[in-house]
């Protein structure tokens, strides 16, 4: 019974068989009820009353669905920003530590496995060139040198700029600014 009441449809299809089934009723109704006072009007309150059930019934079922949406949505976003985080922050402590562990590389791994999860394809592509730099600059010695904080600062800066169009990318489109500028001032701001 739940699942024919989560379908709209169905509530559609009894409204309009109220209001059908009313219609003829209330003509039968007016032609009996003429000779007894106020069962018109007692028709049309009951007739009335059923039709405001199943409008609001259709109307809260909608509404609910939309909140559910709603709120996977909401969650949904959180974890994408506490991955996005979560890697920011493990990159942040390595480049300070400056020699580069086994077991941070690992790390490394594992966020790479998140990222699958919940990253957009272009942060998926942004991550492998991201990647590929840290792997280039620190696969030799392991340890972070200024000029491979800089290399690696450059591409995790271009990485932002991809998280960024995932998380924030309607809300940016909706602002003053274009994707360009942003972009544009997010690599400014690693000089």
């Amino acid at each position: 019974m739940k699942k024919w009441l989560k379908n709209n449809s169905v509530l559609m299809v009894l409204s309009a068989i109220v209001f059908v089934g009313g219609y003829f009723f209330l003509r039968l109704g007016y032609h009996m009820a003429d000779k007894m006072p106020f069962t018109q009007e007692i028709l049309l309150i009951v007739l009335g009353t059923i039709a405001t059930i199943l409008i609001t019934a259709m109307l809260l079922n909608k509404q609910t669905s939309v909140e559910l949406e709603k709120e996977q949505s909401v969650k949904f976003i959180d974890l994408k920003t506490q991955t996005y985080q979560n890697l920011i922050d493990t990159l942040e402590e390595m480049l300070l530590h400056q020699d580069i562990t086994s077991n941070e590389l690992t790390q490394l791994q594992f966020h790479t496995h998140r990222l699958a999860i919940f990253a957009s394809p272009a942060v998926l592509k942004e991550y492998r060139n991201f990647l590929n730099v840290f792997n280039e600059t620190i696969a030799n010695d392991k340890h972070v040198s200024m000029e491979d904080s800089s290399l690696i600062s450059h591409a995790l800066a271009k990485l932002t700029v991809y998280i960024r169009a995932d998380l924030l990318g309607e809300l940016d489109a909706e602002s003053e600014h274009s994707s360009t500028q942003i972009r544009e001032q997010i690599m400014a701001n690693i000089k």
